[in-house]
Formats: C-alpha cells, sequence, structure tokens
C-alpha cells in the first residue's frame, strides 16, 4: 500500500531527480560517457544588451548542456524591435556556446504568437508542433546545427 502525497519537497525532488539520472546513466551508454565530464553540467549563458543608462533593452538567457546550446528566454524591447537587436543577441549566444562550449546544435521553443518566423529566418528548423498548448496556442521546438 502507498501513501500519496502532493506537497512540493524539495528534498525528495532532488533525491528524485538524482535517481532519475542514475537510472538514466544505467540504460543508456551515451549518458553514461558523458557523466563526470565537463558537458555534463548545465552551465548558465547569458547575453545582455544595455543602453547607454544602463537599462535593460533586451536579453538571452541560456545554459549549455552536452553540446548544446538550449535558449529558454530573449526579449527585446518593443523601441528596439525590427533594428536586428534580437538576431545580434541570438547571434552572439550561438557563437558563444560553439567557440568556448564545443555546442555543435541549438534549441528553442517559442510559441505562434511570439517568434518562429524569426528563428526560421536566423536557421532554426521547427522539429515539433504541439498545438493548444496551451489552449489556442501552438508551441515549436525548433533546432538549428551551429556553423
Amino acid at each position: 500500500m502507498f501513501r500519496i502525497e502532493t506537497e512540493v519537497d524539495k528534498d525528495r525532488r532532488a533525491l528524485l531527480r538524482a535517481r532519475l539520472r542514475d537510472t538514466n546513466t544505467a540504460a543508456s551508454p551515451v549518458l553514461a560517457a558523458l557523466r563526470g565530464t565537463p558537458e555534463a553540467r548545465e552551465t548558465p549563458l547569458h547575453v545582455w544588451a544595455l543602453d547607454d543608462a544602463g537599462a535593460l533593452s533586451g536579453g538571452l538567457v541560456a545554459h549549455t548542456w552536452a553540446g548544446w546550446l538550449h535558449i529558454t528566454h530573449l526579449w527585446v524591447d518593443t523601441a528596439h524591435r525590427g533594428t536586428g537587436l534580437g538576431t545580434r543577441l541570438l547571434t552572439d549566444a550561438e557563437n558563444l556556446a560553439r567557440t568556448t562550449r564545443a555546442c555543435t546544435h541549438a534549441r528553442l521553443e517559442t510559441w505562434d504568437f511570439q517568434a518562429p518566423a524569426f528563428y526560421r529566418k536566423q536557421g532554426y528548423e521547427i522539429v515539433c508542433e504541439i498545438p493548444d498548448y496551451p489552449p489556442g496556442v501552438t508551441e515549436y521546438t525548433l533546432t538549428k546545427k551551429l556553423g
């Protein structure tokens, strides 16, 4: 018999994550070879655009793991959209990931009302489409091979 609980528990979360990592490592020779290497750690990568006063005009938040750049947030202030700032933030992040962290690929998620066309223009390809996530919205996963 099991007792089921639903409260948030950070200690159990950490234990569950460690056990899942161990199970996955045991099942995958690729993950086993990766374990203990620098590429096995998720390492943050941030690129910020600040105006002359030091205010945030745009930014990109990502991390690298296993030779991949995973972009989680890219934002440009409305006043600077269409100026190439988004392209510069993305390009700088890709170049940093490729040259300083040996990343060979990048991935990201975006919604249909955000920027799928922008990312496709930057060389990203849609590899997954999830309709109604959330209801009425389509989420896309895109990837790119870093030159």
